[in-house]
């Protein structure tokens, strides 16, 4: 008979109690990084992405957009079928100082906001109004296209 040494805690893994914490905070990293675009990113590392608050209705989408202190020119608007993507550019005002201390808490540079719509849109019946710091975005439905149907003879 052959003896057999007993180990009663061999099939236990060594558990770390943070390690599904630290797995988590890469996940997110991951799919923040996703949709923080990279050049909206400034030297020290602060990203500008505007609030933004859409409201649907049975024929349009209103999408806002929060970019207070620009002008209309400095924002660029793409709209597909189904997505809207604004980018745009709050340029610094220069300013000097006699004793050469500049504090400033604005944000300037380039920034990216991608607004996925959950359905079609008429991408040529959008209308655009810039008040107050306030994108406003009219976004009609497209109407809903009927699909056919085609029968195929079997042979």
């Amino acid at each position: 008979m052959t003896l057999i040494r007993w180990r009663p805690f061999r099939d236990l893994k060594h558990w770390e109690p943070f390690g599904e914490v630290d797995t988590l905070k890469k996940e997110m990293e991951t799919l923040l990084e996703r949709f923080v675009p990279e050049f909206g990113r400034s030297m020290d590392g602060t990203v500008f992405v505007p609030s933004a608050e859409i409201d649907e209705t049975e024929t349009e989408f209103h999408l806002k957009l929060e970019v207070p202190g620009m002008s209309a020119e400095d924002l660029d608007i793409e709209v597909t079928d189904q997505a809207v993507l604004i980018t745009g550019e709050r340029k610094s005002e220069t300013k000097s100082e006699e004793d050469n201390t500049l504090r400033s808490e604005f944000y300037y540079g380039k920034f990216e906001r991608y607004v996925p719509l959950p359905s079609q849109i008429q991408r040529d019946h959008v209308a655009a109004e810039y008040k107050d710091g306030i994108l406003n975005l009219t976004l009609p439905k497209a109407k809903e296209q009927k699909e056919k149907a085609t029968k195929v003879k079997v042979a």
